[in-house]
């Protein structure tokens, strides 16, 4: 005791100041939540959903950032350069942390440049079409497609977007051979595909699924190892006959390198919270997502295992930015 009130009175004397970033660090302003899409899609739904409860836990306003573009490429350079004080996070995402530095030059290194906080949610990706296309299953859209290669169009929310993985994926597993029409975001995919401007859409999940229970789009499959439970009767693809098919979607949170140790746990744990509250999760339950909070070390392990797992499957697919 004597040996820190010595220390305390040697700080004092010699007038350095104690940094800010203690373990009850809060938000003194406003704090900027940095999305890579625009408005619609299943990246601004999540965002949205969590804004209410971290303002509240904050007990500062969250404004959720638009910055659309390159598939989540300009949002995370925005946060890359961002103050590390913790009023600038961002999502991120299999786009912008494993696809984008694999077909492009990108101006961040997805493991060096952030601080990556957390996982945020896992969720599926869903093949819709037009209510008008005549295959009612996989199967015929399949036969169909097979019947007229490279022809029938599909939608997906960017090139390289966890979308477009999946159909590489699926074009591989069945020998088909599909013509990509890639959208800046899932909100004007899903809008061009109810109008019927484009037959077939790998979304996420969250965009379609009020979509398909209004009976404006046909659900086929999803990507994942089990049913969504929002959309029950939408079979796997792996159950419509894929076996082995496998897919899914994450969103993570990260922040500005170099972002001090007691912010980062201060922002972990307002995170982990709004993702655990009851009304949270049925909120994101509703549309297919999964609350699935974790650490920062964990987060940081599994970007890194998804860059082991896709790289591969994008150089096969011969992926290449615009």
């Amino acid at each position: 005791m004597k040996t820190l009130l010595r220390i305390a009175t040697i700080i004092a004397a010699a007038g350095i100041t104690v940094p800010a970033f203690a373990a009850d660090w809060a938000p003194t302003k406003p704090v900027r939540f940095i999305v890579g899409f625009p408005p619609g899609g299943a990246t601004d739904l999540v965002a949205r959903i969590l804004q209410p409860k971290l303002a509240a836990s904050f007990g500062n306003q969250v404004i959720v950032d638009n910055r659309p573009g390159a598939n989540g490429v300009i949002a995370m350079q925005i946060l890359s350069r961002a103050e590390p004080d913790g009023h600038t996070v961002g999502m991120s995402h299999i786009g912008s942390m494993v696809v984008s530095p694999a077909i492009q030059k990108v101006p961040y290194d997805p493991m060096k440049d952030f601080t990556h906080l957390g996982m945020l949610v896992t969720l599926q990706n869903i093949l819709i079409t037009h209510p008008s296309v005549p295959a009612k299953n996989l199967g015929e859209f399949i036969a169909n497609a097979k019947a007229q290669p490279g022809k029938v169009n599909y939608a997906t929310s960017g090139i390289g977007s966890p979308g477009h993985l999946a159909v590489e994926l699926l074009e591989g597993m069945t020998g088909v051979s599909l013509n990509h029409v890639p959208y800046k975001g899932g909100g004007p995919a899903i809008t061009d595909l109810i109008a019927g401007h484009v037959p077939s859409f790998m979304a996420v999940i969250s965009t379609a699924v009020p979509h398909v229970q209004s009976g404006k789009a046909r659900a086929l499959g999803v990507t994942g190892a089990k049913r969504a439970e929002a959309l029950p009767d939408v079979p796997t693809i792996a159950e419509a006959g894929v076996k082995g098919y496998l897919a899914i979607n994450w969103y993570g949170l990260s922040a500005p390198p170099k972002t001090p140790p007691a912010v980062s746990a201060r922002l972990n744990k307002d995170f982990a919270a709004a993702l655990n509250a009851a009304d949270v999760v049925k909120q994101l339950k509703d549309r297919g997502i999964d609350s699935a909070p974790s650490s920062g070390s964990d987060y940081t392990k599994f970007i890194s295992e998804e860059q082991k797992r896709w790289v591969p499957v994008i150089r096969r697919a011969k992926i290449e930015a615009n």
